[in-house]
């Protein structure tokens, strides 16, 4: 009876034992095939897909102030007459860098830095390749950097310019006070930048709305600084020159309803002045079919849209009346003083 009871007992713990080795081998199982998948999703973030386009415009498409198209020019000057300037004239003895050209656009929204830098890049015959902040970051720590070492060896091979919008977000301020992982990321990212600029000996474009937000190391390598004005009285005629299209019907003079409208639009970008071509034609079209006329594009309605978007520029995520950090400190600051309160 007794050897039954072992033998039952043997043959019970044999069993438990049995299926806790399966349990744990199905649970290592599960883990290993985790670890798989967390490895082939990092493979395929590190590769990140980097493709060289050609422009489809020049610099004389774009309409520029004549201060901006000056110093695109003098930018462009350095590349057709490198030969001169460091071979002939030997400034190659004085700047180990001369063959790179790195250019920073900034200024308002709007006011054609992205298509600019296509243009540039269109008239040197190169193709470009256009990077965001986006395309660059990795959720895996350290693959951010190793993107951006991909991306300049890539336009390295292709003979490409690089062109990086929103440029701030890169090319912003180190972190002094380093408390986090994504700290340390960030500082990383921003250094391994400023070491593949030092060997790049390619073309480089930044686009920024925020230009005083660079770190100081990033604003002294960069060879050109230009700014893009809002256009003056002049461009925006010209803006609604190319916008209104000849095949749009209009009432009345044409000369004298451009005239009119760059007045209305003064201290708008080339943005905006599409922006209201997107408005007048669907209303020009709708009002028409209410009073079953011929569609045209009247003064009255592109000075209604005008006014709708002055409006939007006032009250919908205004930059210009929107105080300063430091502004925002000083006023805390202040408050806490009267109030008696320490920091």
């Amino acid at each position: 009876m007794f050897q039954a009871k072992k033998q039952y007992s043997d043959d019970y713990s044999a069993q438990v034992l049995s299926a806790l080795k399966n349990e744990l081998k199905s649970e290592i199982n599960d883990i290993d095939m985790e670890k798989a998948t967390l490895n082939n999703q990092k493979g395929k973030q590190a590769s990140i897909s980097v493709e060289a386009t050609q422009p489809q415009y020049k610099l004389e498409d774009v309409i520029l102030s004549s201060a901006t198209r000056t110093q695109l020019e003098e930018g462009m000057a350095k590349l057709r007459f490198h030969k001169i300037i460091y071979e002939e004239w030997n400034f190659a003895s004085v700047d180990k860098q001369g063959k790179s050209v790195i250019l920073n656009f900034y200024g308002d929204p709007g006011t054609g830095k992205t298509l600019t830098a296509e243009a540039f890049a269109g008239s040197l015959n190169l193709p470009i390749i256009k990077l965001g902040i986006a395309e660059l970051e990795s959720k895996f720590m350290g693959e951010t950097s190793k993107n951006i070492q991909t991306v300049f060896q890539k336009a390295t091979e292709s003979g490409a310019i690089l062109f990086f919008d929103e440029a701030d977000t890169l090319l912003g301020k180190r972190l002094s006070s380093v408390t986090q992982g994504i700290d340390n990321e960030v500082n990383s990212m921003r250094s391994t930048l400023l070491i593949e600029l030092e060997k790049f000996d390619g073309i480089a474009i930044f686009a920024t709305n925020f230009a005083k937000n660079y770190d100081e190391a990033f604003r002294s390598r960069i060879s050109h600084h230009i700014h893009f004005d809002l256009p003056d009285s002049e461009n925006r005629k010209a803006l609604w020159q190319r916008m209104l299209v000849e095949q749009i019907p209009l009432e009345g003079e044409r000369e004298q309803i451009i005239a009119n409208i760059a007045e209305l639009t003064e201290g708008f970008s080339g943005r905006e002045i599409r922006t209201c071509m997107r408005l007048v034609l669907p209303k020009a079209l709708l009002e028409a079919e209410k009073a079953q006329v011929a569609p045209k594009v009247t003064l009255e309605q592109l000075q209604a849209v005008i006014s709708q978007v002055k409006l939007a520029k006032q009250e919908v995520a205004s930059n210009r009346n929107r105080r300063s950090r430091s502004e925002t400190l000083e006023e805390v600051n202040t408050a806490r003083t009267l109030l008696g309160i320490s920091e």
